[in-house]
């Protein structure tokens, strides 16, 4: 059986997938606001830099960058603008992959490589709801992959001297891969395909040794900018280095111990979901047909063979200590998937056959996961129980009035227009920065103790370290003041007298009541 795309200009024909990569966020764009989203948002609006705090306020493990970004688009158009800058980064990613399967192996590649990047990154089983650093930063990537791409196929024509053009390009695959990683700072991707592509081409003297040099120091400067302004940033605010770092990167491998210190069965069950996935949407099938044909690859494109595959090892290492294995890390894989699909689906007739199945294959299963979606939102979902919460405590409130959510979920937090004085709006920060819950019981117990508690999370979750002073603080301090949806207990400051919460738990949600 063969699969054909229809008789149309390439560039067309891609254009049409960017626009339809981009059209199929849109019912997600609708949906309520995520725990990430909104703390993303929160951290944002209250940024004050410190010297042993990167944003003051609230904490968070991101790079400035990926703040940067949520503040502006928060600025632009509130919370949920930042889905709107996925949808149209879906488009850019679909045109940036073509035109990198283009340069690598032709027109067929990147009509098929086109197809398949929007398939794979359209996928509701990975996630088509929230804005993100994964859906955010892979078209960067896959944009620094097509400058790099582009730099070499100026220098090879003009062995002779060194084109001007061919500089700022790779310029500006430096700058987007560091970029990248400012987004989501184990994005390294765009810089790995990048050095390796250059340095395989040197080695093989596809490319003279000066122009080798010139390239590289270009994509060096422009690596450096984002970087030196992230430092100088920093050094401009007063904020230590030392503090940049661990935000960025210690707390990392802090999150990794703490995360093997606690019961394994949800990161396992997790895990296992995510393997199904990777199978289910198909990019396993691209996967193991490369590597099927891995030969054919190297010999057609050696360079671009040899950076894929360090590409892959790469974000299959993002992937694997991530620890917490959630849904969107697959987004982490679309660069090296793309990939694959350019270099074999415009190689040998048989291999680029099957390869156009496999692509076919995972069409299918992006549209077949967007019609069980946008079906099961339409009739009814299950309600976003969080953001419920958040609106009965926002409808009680009183001005001054601040809250604490034990467990993460700032989709609460938003919800509820309130503040919290609680650095710690994710769970992960809580577990490693505060593991006996030491601070957390302080606040309770001082003269900024917030005005409502949720406990979204048992008492004695993970390992269990603090529950009993915090029980204690909570008898002595508060009263049981309502329930949230899913049974969950808030508490109010015995001080304080507010009608109890009553959140409207039973309203299943549909994904176009975000119209109102």
């Amino acid at each position: 059986m063969r699969f054909a795309l229809p008789h149309v200009s390439t560039r067309r024909l891609v254009g049409t997938v960017a626009v339809l990569a981009a059209l199929l966020r849109f019912p997600g764009m609708l949906w309520p606001i995520r725990p990430d989203e909104a703390g993303f948002t929160l951290v944002a609006r209250a940024w004050h830099p410190e010297p042993d705090s990167l944003y003051g306020t609230y904490w968070v493990d991101r790079p400035p960058p990926m703040i940067a970004l949520v503040k502006l688009s928060d600025m632009v158009g509130g919370p949920l603008f930042a889905r709107v800058l996925a949808a149209l980064g879906c488009a850019l990613l679909v045109v940036a992959a073509a035109r990198t399967a283009y340069l690598i192996s032709g027109g067929t590649a990147a009509r098929w490589t086109a197809l398949g990047t929007a398939a794979v990154a359209s996928n509701t089983m990975i996630d088509s709801v929230a804005a993100k650093g994964e859906i955010l930063g892979i078209p960067v990537v896959v944009t620094s992959f097509w400058f790099a791409l582009e730099a070499l196929r100026l220098v090879r024509a003009n062995p002779r001297r060194m084109p001007l053009p061919a500089v700022w390009l790779a310029l500006g695959a430096g700058f987007l891969g560091m970029l990248a990683i400012g987004l989501k700072q184990n994005m390294a991707t765009g810089l790995t395909f990048g050095g390796v592509v250059l340095l395989t081409s040197a080695l093989r003297k596809e490319i003279s040794r000066p122009d080798f040099t010139v390239l590289a120091g270009a994509a060096l400067v422009g690596a450096a900018i984002p970087l030196t302004a992230t430092i100088g940033w920093c050094l401009a605010v007063g904020v230590r280095l030392e503090t940049l770092w661990y935000t960025v990167y210690g707390f990392r491998s802090h999150a990794l111990s703490v995360i093997s210190d606690e019961p394994a069965d949800a990161p396992a069950r997790r895990a296992a979901l995510l393997a199904l996935f990777f199978l289910l949407t198909g990019m396993a099938f691209v996967v193991v047909w490369f590597l099927a044909n891995i030969r054919d690859a190297w010999r057609a494109h050696a360079a671009v063979t040899a950076a894929t595959i360090a590409c892959f090892l790469v974000d299959g290492a993002g992937v694997v200590l991530g620890g917490s294995y959630w849904r969107p890390y697959l987004f982490g894989l679309v660069p090296s998937v793309t990939l694959f699909v350019a270099l074999i689906s415009g190689g040998r007739e048989r291999p680029r056959r099957t390869m156009q199945r496999i692509v076919a294959l995972t069409a299918a299963s992006s549209l077949i996961s967007m019609v069980v979606w946008v079906t099961s939102t339409t009739i009814g979902a299950y309600p976003p129980m969080a953001v419920y919460t958040g609106q009965a405590i926002h409808d009680v409130a009183e001005p001054g009035d601040t809250i604490v959510v034990f467990g993460g979920h700032a989709d609460i937090v938003l919800s509820s227009g309130l503040d919290s004085p609680y650095e710690h709006l994710w769970s992960l920060p809580m577990r490693g920065n505060d593991p006996g819950l030491d601070e957390l019981t302080g606040l309770l117990r001082s003269d900024e103790a917030p005005t409502w508690f949720v406990g979204w999370v048992r008492l004695d979750a993970w390992n269990g370290a603090g529950h009993e002073q915090l029980e204690s603080v909570l008898a002595e301090r508060y009263t049981r003041h309502g329930t949230g949806c899913d049974d969950h207990p808030i508490w109010l400051l015995t001080s304080a007298e507010r009608p109890e919460p009553a959140p409207r738990c039973d309203q299943p949600w549909k994904w176009w009541q975000g119209l109102r």
